[in-house]
């Protein structure tokens, strides 16, 4: 795992990606949740 914890705007912009190119979109969750869970 690496060492770079996710952030909110990091999901954010992951998330963008995600819906413009339509690919990814199991990873959006994740990505969401793993933020949340980092901001604590």
């Amino acid at each position: 795992m690496g060492k770079n914890k996710m952030t909110a705007k990091s999901a954010r912009r992951i998330q963008s990606h995600a819906d413009k190119t339509r690919k990814n979109q199991e990873f959006k969750a994740r990505a969401q949740s793993a933020a949340a869970k980092n901001k604590k």
